[in-house]
């Protein structure tokens, strides 16, 4: 009888045990770093002419920016990760005037969802919001490499890496190269953090900056640009919603046009965000406090930590001009922070929303 009973004891004790871990793993423990990466191409941009079967095409700039939020945990496997793809078209009449409602607010594929229309010409009849989900499900639990050792198959020039692997063959078509690299640049830039339980990732698209052709007040010719802004934040949360830390960036691309209507960029390079430009993207020249962007934004990140996204939200700020309607006017930022913050309080807040 009192074997039994401290067998039964053993048992319930064990079982404790392996209870405890379960929920601490559900709810995020085992995050040790946390990153973001992206992914610009304009490669899609269009020049005015006409196409093979001689129909009229009209100017569009077309930026790409895949967004890849991950967690990773001291071995470096994947823990959460969430993937989005923001396609941003700013398309031009034949005059070169803009066609395109540029106060509209640029949205992503996943939040396009069944708007996107991918699930008209899938073989496997997805949605892409439900293919990259799979594609998610898929990397966690695995490292970085092992994720790019995935074997995956040419379907055609426009779809080089589609994956081959059992797991994905009936819910996945889609190529994932650049998923892939955007995930392998998050895991290289990822910063350590403690007592995460949630990574959220939020953006803001806007292409109200872009130009038609005409003149400026001086009369001064202003040829066509295309430009898309795409602020994305990585966010981790603790168990009390308080940021733990984030990661702020802002990819500020630009497709330029002649005055034939043809793109005068060069659709083979990948642009650069103001984080990945550093220095060179001269900031500084015109800073009354002499920061560049990069510095700015690191400063307002070490702000947000330990805050919870209403304390951000109910940071003072003031409006210094049109283009700057919300720089910060507290004491810890006065001095390091004269960018408006509007986009970047708004992807913190969006991730937080989304977080997982």
């Amino acid at each position: 009888m009192k074997k039994l009973a401290l067998s039964a004891l053993i048992l319930t004790m064990s079982l404790s045990v392996f209870t405890g871990c379960g929920s601490k793993a559900a709810s995020g423990a085992g995050i040790a770093k946390m990153g973001m990466g992206h992914i610009t191409s304009i490669a899609s941009s269009k020049d005015l002419g006409v196409d093979k079967d001689g129909k009229e095409v009209l100017p569009t700039g077309q930026v790409d920016t895949i967004i890849v939020a991950a967690a990773f945990d001291k071995d470096g496997k994947v823990v959460k990760v969430t993937i989005d793809n923001a396609q941003t078209k700013v398309d031009y009449n034949k005059d070169l005037s803009l066609k395109a409602d540029i106060k509209a607010e640029g949205k992503t594929k996943v939040e396009l969802g069944d708007n996107y229309g991918m699930i008209k010409a899938s073989s496997i009849k997805k949605e892409w919001y439900q293919q990259i989900a799979e594609l998610e499900k898929w990397m966690v639990g695995k490292t970085v490499e092992e994720i790019k050792g995935m074997k995956v198959v040419k379907k055609d020039d426009a779809h080089p890496s589609v994956p081959d692997v059992a797991e994905l063959k009936s819910s996945v078509t889609v190529s994932v190269e650049g998923y892939i690299a955007g995930l392998e640049e998050a895991y290289k830039n990822a910063i350590e953090v403690k007592g995460a339980e949630k990574i959220g990732l939020g953006h803001k698209i806007s292409t109200a900056s872009s130009k038609a052709l005409g003149t400026d007040k001086d009369g001064k010719e202003v040829l066509p640009t295309a430009q898309v802004d795409t602020v994305m934040a990585t966010t981790a949360f603790d168990k009390d919603g308080k940021v733990v830390a984030t990661v702020i960036d802002n990819a500020q691309t630009k497709v330029n046009f002649g005055k034939d209507g043809k793109v005068t960029s060069d659709k083979k390079e990948a642009p650069k965000t103001k984080v990945e430009l550093g220095d060179g993207y001269g900031m500084i020249k015109a800073s009354s406090i002499k920061k560049e962007w990069y510095q700015q934004i690191a400063e307002l990140q070490k702000y947000m930590a330990g805050k919870k996204v209403d304390e951000i939200k109910g940071m003072k700020v003031v409006k210094k001009d049109d283009a700057h309607p919300a720089v910060p006017d507290v004491a810890e930022l006065k001095s390091s922070v004269t960018v408006s913050v509007q986009d970047y309080i708004a992807a913190v807040e969006e991730g937080a929303q989304k977080a997982k």
